[in-house]
């Protein structure tokens, strides 16, 4: 079964402690605006870069609306990765933004 967290839960759990976030969206919708101190993990590469991450580390996974964050919580759940999916994404994001362009 899958890990979900809403919006607001995980900007309020992101304010009181040191959470890994990996945003799956493109390296431009990154870009043009992301969480700080967020890892860009595209889902279009992640079946080829998912060792990049740790198996003891609890990852929050966070795309566009939801959906590609699903996807990528699925496939590394299945690696044996601890995830957790954001619920609705950085659409519904009210929390810090870096502009990385």
């Amino acid at each position: 079964m899958e890990k979900t967290i809403s919006n607001n839960d995980f900007n309020e759990l992101l304010q009181k402690e040191n959470l890994v976030v990996i945003d799956v969206r493109e390296a431009d919708e990154f870009a043009a605006g992301h969480i700080p101190n967020a890892k860009n993990l595209p889902l279009s590469q992640l079946e080829n870069r998912f060792f990049e991450l740790a198996k003891d580390t609890h990852y929050y996974v966070i795309c566009h609306s939801g959906r590609r964050s699903e996807i990528a919580c699925q496939f590394l759940t299945a690696q044996g990765y601890q995830v957790t999916n954001v619920l609705g994404g950085m659409m519904e994001w009210k929390g810090a933004v870096v502009d990385g362009r």
